[in-house]
This record gives structure tokens, C-alpha cells and sequence, in this order.
């Protein structure tokens, strides 16, 4: 019995498992008997994600890991990917949340839960602590970004991943158009395949 393939996609904020990168995803690996696909469903609160992701990769470990994060799963991806040493595909990734987040601060609703919730400057702090001002070992990552996102300055993620491996597309959005025609070159960054 062959080793498995753990990957993670690790959803961004305010959204779910059932995201359309997370169902894509879904429906790519269920083809490929070597890959188990873990899409943990993140809250609001920060500590409490990566209390959760923290958990579900060192259930996996040491058998291989990889991570895909899109938006706010960049970042914790970022941190996780620092912590234990894993690949990371980021996604139009959100570089430094805190800053971004102080709109959202106060009562919001998740699109997909219906959960409402209150977001606190306590949950920017942890955010800042969370933060990776500088990666180690560049090839670790690989960036795909569009310049049209509406959410987030692309440049940022190019800046700080200008050592790794980058695909950056003219135009799209923040949901990252066309996510499916880039599966290829992400499971050729983590050595699987579909055989």
C-alpha cells in the first residue's frame, strides 16, 4: 500500500469547504487514489483556525503534506508551511490580513453559514502574531496570482514570494478565474500525479 498524499485546502475568510476552488479540487483528486484531500471548515477567529489546522496537519504527519491556500489561507498557510516544513500553493493569497480585516471589525455574517459574528482588534492582534515577515526556503512555495483581484494588491504576494515559483495573470479576480486550468502545474509542484 502505497504512502498517501495528504493535501490541504485551506479556505479563506468568510468562507467554507464548500467553496468552488475547494469543489474543483474535490473533484480532481477523487480520481487519484494516492491523494487524500482535507478541507478543514475555518471559523472567524484566527487562533481558533489554526489551533485546527495545526491539529489536522500533525494528524497526517509524517506521511506527506501539502497545502493549497486561497485568500486568508494563504496566510495561515504561510505560517504552516514555515512551522513544518510543507509546500504551499497560494492562491491570490492575503499577505497582511490585519491591515485588510479592520473593515470587517464588529458584526458580520459568513455568505455560506449564515453564522453572525462579532471581529475584535483582539483578533487583528493575533493576526500580526501569526504573521511570517520573511520566508525561508523560497521553492517551498509557488504563487498564483491575477492582477484584477478586487480584494487584495496582488503586488504584495509577488513581492514577498519574488524567490519562488510565480504564475501571474493579467485580469480575473479574487475567486481566481479559471482555477481548474492550473491543477496540472500544481500537482506537478507536489510531485503527484494522477496515475
Amino acid at each position: 500500500m502505497p504512502t498517501p498524499f495528504h493535501l490541504f485546502y485551506i479556505h479563506g475568510f468568510n468562507s467554507s469547504p464548500q467553496s468552488a476552488k475547494a469543489r474543483i479540487l474535490g473533484e480532481a483528486v477523487a480520481s487519484m487514489p494516492g491523494v487524500q484531500l482535507h478541507v478543514p471548515g475555518l471559523p472567524y477567529d484566527p487562533q481558533r483556525s489554526i489551533d485546527i489546522l495545526k491539529s489536522a496537519v500533525e494528524a497526517c504527519l509524517p506521511q506527506p503534506v501539502g497545502l493549497v491556500g486561497s485568500s486568508m489561507g494563504g496566510f495561515y498557510g504561510t505560517w504552516l508551511a514555515e512551522h513544518y516544513d510543507l509546500p504551499l500553493v497560494l492562491v491570490n493569497p492575503a499577505i497582511r490580513p490585519y491591515e485588510l480585516l479592520k473593515d470587517y471589525l464588529g458584526i458580520n455574517e459568513n455568505l455560506y453559514t449564515g453564522e453572525r459574528y462579532e471581529f475584535t482588534e483582539q483578533h487583528i492582534d493575533v493576526l500580526r502574531q501569526l504573521d511570517v515577515p520573511v520566508i525561508t526556503r523560497p521553492q517551498r512555495y509557488f504563487l498564483l496570482t491575477q492582477t484584477a483581484d478586487e480584494v487584495l494588491d496582488y503586488r504584495q504576494g509577488v513581492e514577498k514570494f519574488a524567490a519562488s515559483q510565480q504564475t501571474v495573470e493579467p485580469g480575473g479576480s479574487h475567486g481566481f478565474d479559471h482555477f481548474e486550468r492550473h491543477l496540472p502545474a500544481i500537482f506537478s509542484f507536489f510531485n503527484i500525479t494522477s496515475e
